[in-house]
């Protein structure tokens, strides 16, 4: 009985991160495997120049590879400087670079995050690559989503929470820092990795088991599926074509290509390598938009049938004159 209530009690958690409206389960499409046996845990991905860049979860050093998907053999590694303490995430940062997320926290004690922006491509090179300091407004949170809107260049974290949690960093970041985030608005749960399309209309994100996508910059949902099954997938990139790939930690796990709900990309963006201010009408740094909808009724409908189904349960088990 107790295993019973427990489940019981798990209903509003399940019905508020799976959430209603998600769609028929995409068809994959192997696109490679991973040959190179130090990649092991791919927790990052970005497809871009006809490459695709990925980086080991938590315990690697600071590197990430460049790979080539016609083979799926490494054809390229990046060093740079300093010591990881969990790199969880990459997002495009424009011309033959990438933004690296030192973000993961998993014991919710680090009082600073940091990202890095670093050259990618064929050849193995050491480079002194640009460093900043995040710092979030309401205390440590686990990340492990980085996003680069190839607009204006702008960098958002996605705590990977049930509730998850879009934060934006500065526009224009400060190498000396700490640089504030400030907070957005609500996103799909325990988020493992997302990007913007090219054309920066809309944003994907995505977790264990699904993906959403989102209009940008209303952050209004317009789609939810279920995402093919992997090891642990934390692993998503969109090509400039928009092209949409998944990866799963694991040696030698398989790259996947999927179909999802979004529109064609426009021409692309040309993403600025460091976010650069954008003054509002009044002078002062553009703030973050926030989205007016909300998702909090699944999670209420959830709770409150959690809740009579526990006092039923209970009423059920008093003694009997």
């Amino acid at each position: 009985m107790r295993r019973l209530l427990g489940l019981v009690l798990l209903v509003p958690f399940v019905v508020g991160f799976l959430s209603p409206g998600a769609a028929v389960e995409p068809e994959p499409e192997p696109v490679f495997a991973f040959t190179d046996r130090e990649i092991t845990e791919s927790s990052g991905l970005v497809a871009r120049d006809g490459l695709v860049v990925t980086v080991n979860d938590s315990g690697d050093r600071n590197r990430i590879f460049t790979v080539d998907p016609a083979t799926g053999d490494t054809v390229g590694v990046t060093h740079w400087q300093g010591d990881a303490t969990d790199v969880e995430a990459l997002a495009p940062a424009g011309d033959g670079a990438v933004w690296v997320g030192d973000i993961g926290d998993n014991l919710g004690a680090r009082d600073h995050v940091e990202v890095a922006r670093v050259p990618f491509g064929r050849g193995n090179r050491t480079v002194r690559a640009p460093t900043y300091r995040l710092v979030y407004p309401d205390g440590p949170h686990d990340a492990e989503t980085l996003l680069a809107d190839p607009a204006t260049g702008r960098l958002y974290v996605v705590a990977k929470e049930f509730i998850g949690r879009l934060y934006a960093a500065p526009e224009q970041l400060d190498p000396d820092g700490p640089n504030r985030l400030t907070l957005v608005d609500e996103v799909l749960g325990i988020a493992t990795d997302g990007s913007f399309l090219p054309d920066g209309s809309h944003l994907v994100l995505r977790n264990y088991g699904q993906a959403a996508v989102y209009t940008w910059p209303e952050l209004r949902r317009v789609a939810q599926v279920d995402l093919p099954r992997q090891p642990q997938g934390e692993g998503l990139a969109i090509s400039e074509s928009g092209e949409v790939l998944l990866s799963s930690e694991g040696a030698g796990s398989e790259v996947l290509r999927v179909e999802l709900p979004v529109p064609p990309p426009q021409p692309t963006a040309t993403a600025t390598p460091t976010p650069t201010p954008a003054p509002d009408a009044a002078g002062g740094e553009q703030a973050p938009v926030r989205a007016e909808q909300r998702s909090w009724w699944p999670w209420a409908i959830g709770g409150v049938a959690g809740l009579a189904i526990v006092a039923v349960l209970l009423r059920s088990l008093r003694p009997r004159d």
